[in-house]
């Protein structure tokens, strides 16, 4: 049986959730949302999409409490069919899925993760844990969902909490100024995390949250991804928002490879078992690059402020 694949895209300034046929760089179809969605993520069986309500355009927009909701896209009817909501908690942004189906929730406004255990009946939480940081942005979960890793902007500190321990008394430690961008390694016993305050990336051994090594990046390093050489090796992949480039670095967290991008980078994601990604540019494009030949061999025109992105085979 022969799959089809179709490029999810959330587009912040559009309003939208929008489906694009990777082919062609025709847009099929746009679902209006109510202002400002921002993260989503695919569910483990890949028959919806549940997408973040920030709710105002940047955390600068002082004085707003932002959107309170997750909104829940079935792909294949291309439709919003429910709407989880996360009153009293605001600013939804970073999300996860773990493998039983269970949706995970950062609420940036409170510094609170809250668990869906079973989101697609419920749509309330049925667990909240706090952070243990300040401006909660975005989150690490292991494979087993028995932890995650919070990026505290405002306290620039990594914490380790325990999503259904309520009881767990966070663990912190600063791996430099505002951290943000994040990935875990394979076998999760690092995590690398790129601070935008001083322009580096450091490893930080999970176990002991201690830094085990330190690199040099170039300029707001905003996102970290985990990807592998065409040797099958692991390397990490950069995009520096300060110069509009990319950067890969090995484990070692020495810069490999870096080269100028046509365009500020948004998010980039990185379908699985290819040798390629596809980076989300502010000049209103998303384009496909080469990870053997760092040449873009595709480009789609899209609406304002695309963000994240997912290849869907279906």
């Amino acid at each position: 049986m022969s799959t089809r694949e179709t490029l999810l895209l959330v587009q912040k300034c559009a309003h939208t959730f929008s489906f694009y046929d990777p082919a062609t760089g025709q847009a099929e179809k746009h679902v209006v949302l109510p202002d400002f969605p921002h993260e989503f993520v695919v569910d483990p069986v890949r028959k919806r999409a549940y997408v973040g309500h920030y709710g105002i355009e940047t955390a600068s927009h002082l004085g707003e409490m932002g959107g309170h909701s997750v909104f829940v896209i079935d792909l294949e009817a291309q439709a919003h069919v429910a709407t989880l909501d996360i009153w009293p908690f605001y600013r939804p942004h970073g999300l996860a899925v773990d493998a039983e189906g269970r949706l995970y929730v950062m609420s940036e406004a409170h510094n609170t993760l809250l668990r869906f255990s079973d989101p697609l009946h419920r749509h309330v939480p049925d667990l909240a844990v706090p952070s243990g940081g300040y401006k909660t942005h975005l989150f690490a979960l292991t494979k087993d969902a028995q932890t995650a890793y919070a990026l505290n902007l405002l306290s620039s500190t990594v914490t380790k909490i325990k999503p259904h321990d309520p009881a767990f008394t966070p663990v912190a430690m600063v791996p430099g100024p505002v951290p943000e961008g994040n990935a875990l390694s394979s076998d999760e016993s690092l995590l690398y995390v790129a601070n935008r305050g001083d322009d580096t990336i450091v490893a930080v051994d999970t176990a002991s949250m201690k830094i085990v090594a330190t690199g040099k990046t170039r300029r707001d390093p905003n996102r970290v991804y985990l990807s592998t050489d065409a040797h099958g090796r692991e390397v990490l992949l950069t995009t520096n928002s300060g110069e509009q480039s990319l950067s890969v670095f090995g484990t070692d967290l020495k810069e490999q490879r870096c080269i100028a991008l046509p365009a500020n980078p948004l998010a980039l994601s990185l379908p699985p078992g290819g040798r390629s990604a596809w980076i989300s540019f502010q000049d209103q494009t998303i384009r496909r690059l080469d990870l053997d030949s760092f040449e873009f061999e595709q480009q789609i025109a899209t609406l304002r402020e695309p963000d994240t992105s997912y290849l869907w085979a279906n």
